[in-house]
Parts: C-alpha cells; structure tokens; sequence
C-alpha cells in the first residue's frame, strides 16, 4: 500500500479531490504543509515530514507551495530536492516548479523548443524596460506587464499604445510582454489546456467581455475540443518545462495564429472539472502512483 502526502496550503476542494482519488487507489493519504517539515541530522533520513515519524511517504504531491521570504520559498524547494533525493516522488518536480513558476525562465524555455510565445523583454534596468516598451509602442502595439511570480492574472496589467513610456510602472524587475489581441471587440477567449504524463487529457474555452479571461478574473469555462495543432502545442509546452502534470494556456490571435502564454506547475481545475466528464484528480493519481517503486 503506497503512502502519499499531499502538500497544501488549506485542505480544500483539490486537496478533497485528490484524498478521495489516491484512497480510491488503495493508498494512505496524509496533508502536509511544507512549512512543518524539518531537516534534522538526528533522523534516520534527515528529513522530519508531519504524519511520517517511521520514514518517508513514497509519493508527495505538491498542491501548494506559500509564499514568503526567499529563504522561506528557497527552503520549501530544497525540502521538495531532498524528498526526491531520498527516492520519493516530487509530483511535479521540484526542477520543474521552478522553472514554471519563474515566468522569465518558462518564457526562455519555450523560446528554446520552438514554440510560439509573445515578445518578451525581462530586465532590472528602468531605462531598457522603458526604451523596449516604446519600442513595442511606436510599432502600436500594446504591452502587458506581468510580475514574474505570479497566477490568476493578480497585478497584470495592459498598457496601451497610447500610453507614454513615463507611465511604465516601477518594478524590481521588468516582465514585459507584447499584447496579442484575442478579441472581436465584445469578448476575449483563451484556452487551458491540461496536461497529464505528456497528453492533453481534457481542455476548457475560457471567455470574458475583459481581455483577461482566467477564471479567478471572471472568465467563464466552456468544454470544447481545441484540434491537433494546439494540442500538440501544449504537450510540447509541458515537455519544454519538464512537468509530469500542468495547465497550459495558449490563445489564438485575429489571425488564428496560436500563441502560449503561460505553463503552470500547480494548475487549479474546479471550473475545468465542472464542465468536462474526465475525472482529473484521478488522472493524476493514477500518474502520480505510475511513477512510485513497489511498496
């Protein structure tokens, strides 16, 4: 009987989910916040994990990670590399949450395979960011700033052509992204498509009268099958971050040309399960427990 912890923030409705799929599966299940967990030389694998005082669970998935200090995020991470030094399986990675969360870092990595990604500049100079940002101006185009750790569309914001490079605003860093418009002018559209073990096992249409459509902003989901090409998008996007699991978003411009905008490590799936028959948290037990040694 495999032993599975599920790290979260709060026992909601995903961590809900996922208890009642991995005990479908047979398995014990026990919530965890990284926050209580220690490393200590006195114990046999110098881990002490919440609910595992005899040893380690064969599979953690990591549902939420808090924000915090750097050393509190960078000590929540070295926990999630030692669990995977130690033999345990990361659901997903603790590699692969880096990069993802990192939008500078995901942006590079899609740049890298190939993929269609919008103009990006990322920098710390105010001086550049504003030079690009006129740039990007004078061709009218507009800008969408966006901090580079960060989810549903919080502090994101649309900086229009008319906008002077003075109202840039002030930032340690500069995520600055090229507009594409997925309008017709009354509502804007994109889609999430979620990815398990490198397919595309179910996807949502998520449109608002605002350009910004994510869920948490408003947007409303609608089941709907997005073809070939932009399934093979994001199964390439997943596979250029290294995720065993993730929410990718991907628009499709005036043009129809397909644009991925963002890979998620830790993908919330409350309005996609609503309107899709697929039972996600099952799915990704079933992963998850795939990838773990025989008890």
């Amino acid at each position: 009987m495999h032993r599975v912890a599920i790290a979260n923030l709060e026992d909601g409705w995903h961590s809900k989910q996922l208890s009642e799929a991995f005990r479908g599966a047979g398995c014990l299940v026990q919530s965890m916040r990284l926050s209580d967990c220690v490393f200590s030389s006195e114990s046999r694998d110098g881990l002490l994990l919440p609910g595992y005082a005899n040893g380690l669970p064969d599979a953690v998935f990591v549902r939420g990670i808090a924000s915090g200090s750097l050393e509190q995020v960078v000590y929540y991470l070295s926990l999630l590399h030692a669990m995977t030094a130690l033999g345990v399986v990361v659901y997903n990675p603790p590699t692969a949450i880096e990069r993802s969360v990192d939008k500078a870092m995901t942006t590079f990595l899609l740049k890298q395979a190939g993929l269609n990604t919008p103009k990006t500049w990322v920098g710390m100079m105010a001086d550049s960011a504003q030079a690009w940002h006129r740039k990007i101006t004078d061709a009218g185009k507009d800008l969408v700033v966006k901090p580079i750790f960060g989810s549903q569309g919080k502090d994101v914001e649309l900086l229009g052509s008319t906008t002077g490079p003075a109202k840039l605003p002030s930032k340690d860093v500069y995520y600055l992204q090229e507009f594409i418009d997925s309008g017709d002018d009354e509502s804007w559209c994109s889609w999430r498509l979620f990815v398990v073990a490198g397919r595309v096992i179910t996807a949502i249409e998520r449109v608002n009268n605002h350009w910004l459509n994510n869920v948490a902003c408003g947007g409303e989901c609608r089941q709907a099958w997005p073809g070939d090409e932009m399934v093979a998008m994001a199964e390439a996007a997943a596979e250029a971050v290294g995720l065993f699991y993730s929410g990718v978003d991907i628009i499709r411009d005036r043009r129809k040309m397909l644009w991925v905008i963002e890979v998620n490590s830790m993908p919330a799936w409350k309005g996609l399960q609503e309107v899709t028959h697929q039972n996600v948290a099952v799915c990704l037990a079933k992963d998850c427990l795939r990838r773990c040694r025989k008890p």
